[in-house]
């Protein structure tokens, strides 16, 4: 299989090629908050990427490709405050005093983590999550300045990300775009398995990637003391 496979073969509801396909595992689940992803033009993963099934799998969520767009406003197609909106940006919490333990921190201009959390989680009608690589991911968060005029959350997953090894995250706490949506609904809702609901079809697109993936040659030579393979005598 390769990311690049010709687009007659991919399907067109959930952009997989046709042995990755997920449709009959997505079931949307009812999400109070709204969901807007923004996805890098460049993001070119066919094969693992997620942003097209969250969107499947979630009922109050669309997709945007692209690098800019003017406003919330317009991003959205109707009037809203961006204060009640958050954009998921990768980062640390900047603090003088321990944070509890929390999925979801709301921090100012300075990375700094705001006194009143609680508050300003429970008044949030969407979050932003901007699909991508790290760099593209930067490019998406700089090219669009009224990004700054909302609330900046910093994720603290659960868990790490279930991609295990078959996608390389650039930090430990990097997660799939889906696992970012459903993660930071639950923590909003309150409802830890909520989580567990939107993430079906990503569960299943990564049990038929590790299927496909053909299993690495054993060596079967003979090895030293050292594990190293001995080379074969020649015959005197």
């Amino acid at each position: 299989m390769s990311a690049d496979a010709p687009t007659d073969d991919i399907c067109k509801t959930c952009e997989k090629p046709p042995a990755l396909c997920v449709c009959d595992a997505v079931t949307p689940v009812d999400n109070h908050v709204a969901v807007v992803i923004l996805r890098h033009p460049q993001e070119q993963d066919r094969l693992l990427g997620t942003a097209r099934i969250a969107v499947l799998q979630l009922k109050n969520a669309v997709l945007k490709t692209g690098l800019s767009w003017p406003s919330l406003a317009r991003l959205v197609g109707q009037d809203v405050d961006p204060k009640r909106w958050g954009v998921l940006y990768l980062g640390t919490a900047k603090t003088s005093a321990p944070l509890a333990p929390r999925p979801l921190t709301v921090v100012d201009k300075a990375g700094e983590a705001m006194a009143d959390q609680d508050d300003i989680l429970a008044g949030l009608e969407g979050i932003i999550l901007l699909d991508g690589n790290w760099q593209q991911a930067k490019a998406l968060w700089w090219r669009n300045a009224w990004m700054l005029k909302c609330r900046r959350l910093l994720l603290q997953p659960p868990r790490a990300s279930y991609y295990g090894n078959l996608r390389k995250e650039p930090r430990g706490e990097s997660v799939s775009t889906i696992e970012a949506a459903a993660y930071s609904l639950a923590a909003l809702a309150h409802d830890e398995a909520l989580a567990e609901r939107i993430l079906p079809p990503f569960k299943r697109l990564l049990e038929k990637a590790r299927a496909a993936k053909p299993e690495p040659k054993r060596d079967y030579r003979r090895r030293g003391a050292d594990g190293k393979p001995r080379r074969p005598q020649r015959a005197r």
